[in-house]
């Protein structure tokens, strides 16, 4: 009983350090966030098992999990406030060409991450080409290209 617990409080406490550190962590992991997340699991894995390293308590802990996962799940489609606790709501970065600077801050993404994802997507390359820019749940940008852009294409050989 003493692992179910353990590994109850180290799900609820990762879950609140990963949501509170940002969608861009998901989004983009960079070689800092990489190496982090391999300490964080490193050090919880320990802080959950203690000194048992038993295949029983193995399965119990991935069980634990596995159920966790289920319930808020199912929590979640049921109900909207919980869906919103648990999933971040999109972010509009960029509106008809402007960025929102505030709430780029607040994403900490920059206008270089923007114009990325834009060439990525649509082949554009400035801003004013980009009617909205949302930062999704999950970390990604989504590019609303403006009417008027016209991504750039290679010339016909």
């Amino acid at each position: 009983m003493d692992s179910i617990i353990k590994a109850t409080v180290v799900f609820f406490a990762l879950w609140a350090i990963i949501r509170v550190s940002g969608r861009r962590t998901l989004g983009e992991m960079s070689a800092f966030d990489f190496v982090l997340f391999m300490i964080i699991g490193g050090s919880t894995q320990r802080a959950i098992t203690g000194q048992d390293y038993s295949m029983t308590n193995a399965l119990l802990l991935v069980g634990t999990f596995i159920m966790l996962d289920i319930a808020l799940s199912n929590f979640e489609l049921r109900s909207p406030l919980v869906r919103h606790v648990l999933n971040a709501m999109p972010m509009i970065l960029v509106e008809n060409g402007i960025l929102l600077r505030g709430r780029m801050r607040r994403a900490r993404i920059t206008e270089d991450n923007i114009l990325e994802a834009a060439r990525r997507l649509h082949g554009l390359e400035r801003i004013d080409q980009i009617k909205f820019a949302i930062l999704e749940a999950a970390g990604d940008i989504t590019i609303v290209p403006a009417s008027s852009a016209k991504a750039t294409e290679p010339a016909p050989v």
